[in-house]
């Protein structure tokens, strides 16, 4: 006779039928963006197609981004006006922190571009639809933060070097600056500790807002991947944020109008060196639908205002 099997158990691969199989755990199909290596001819690329896309849509470029010069003036307004000529050019510099930002809307227009269509200013405001936006704004406010650590620590290294007392103009400040221990210390420790605060912005965005645009990516994820970019491509990297210092003092000197033109000429590259180093999604997730105002009567003002439903949809 043979022995029955205990409890529950079904030897083989014999189901009675009413046995239900345990669920199968579900494997994540997302995979991590594969980053490709670069050189320094995709870096030419990337400000060659930046530069067709700025003379492809220049007034909407420049619309997007005259922001940086006026700002620019009034800062340095500011700055001769209450004394604070010290911060000058850490305030100049960090627009280069806050820039990744500050170049959504070009992103757009880029990546519209690229996609044969002919982009005009509202499609840069389409960013603000992105169901990543949220993320993106959770991102620029650490670059803001970081934007504010670095105002604090170059006012901290001036004081340590010349103390509390303010410059009598810009004559008496160059000449502190540039003829005086002091002065060669500052330049020295100041620049070295720019330098960090800008490898750390260069680190974390270089190709995180692209990714979360093209993407829809959460901004771990962005800032993950970035950082992975970066550390499998360090001399491309490095040359691409010197040529962004570089770009950006150029456009700092006739009065930051330069910035007019090199802002967005790095906003569309950063895009395009975006799509140098990250490969495409080989499952790519459309950009939802804008959903559908109703239409209102005037008559119905101002219940028209509050737009509750009760619960059988009347």
């Amino acid at each position: 006779m043979a022995t029955p099997y205990p409890g529950n158990v079904n030897p083989g691969n014999v189901n009675p039928g009413n046995v239900t199989p345990p669920a199968q755990p579900v494997q994540d199909t997302a995979a991590a963006p594969i980053i490709r290596t670069i050189g320094l001819s995709d870096l030419r690329e990337a400000l060659r197609l930046g530069w067709e896309d700025f003379k492809a849509v220049p007034s909407h470029a420049i619309i997007l981004c005259v922001i940086y010069p006026v700002l620019g003036l009034a800062l340095a307004r500011t700055v001769l006006g209450y004394s604070v000529l010290p911060l000058l050019f850490p305030l100049a510099a960090g627009f280069a922190l806050l820039g990744p930002f500050a170049a959504l809307g070009l992103y757009e227009l880029s990546r519209r571009r690229e996609l044969g269509e002919e982009p005009s200013a509202w499609d840069a405001l389409d960013v603000l639809r992105s169901p990543s936006f949220g993320a993106m704004l959770g991102l620029g406010t650490l670059l803001l933060a970081l934007f504010v650590s670095w105002v604090t620590t170059a006012q901290a290294i001036y004081v340590a070097a010349f103390g509390y007392q303010a410059a009598a103009g810009i004559p008496d400040f160059v000449g502190r600056v540039l003829t005086t221990p002091q002065g060669w210390w500052l330049i020295i420790v100041g620049c070295g500790v720019g330098f960090l605060f800008a490898l750390a912005a260069l680190c974390l965005s270089v190709v995180s807002f692209p990714l979360m645009l093209d993407r829809h990516a959460g901004a771990l994820d962005a800032m993950v991947t970035s950082l992975r970019a970066v550390a499998q491509n360090p001399l491309p990297m490095a040359a691409w944020g010197l040529i962004v210092a570089l770009l950006l003092v150029a456009g700092s000197l006739p009065l930051f109008l330069g910035l007019t033109v090199v802002i967005p000429l790095l906003g569309h590259a950063t895009w395009h060196l975006y799509r140098k180093v990250i490969a495409p999604d080989p499952n790519p997730r459309p950009l939802p639908p804008r959903p559908r105002r109703e239409r209102r009567s005037a008559v119905d003002f101002p219940a028209n205002l509050f737009p509750w439903r009760r619960k059988d949809g009347a």
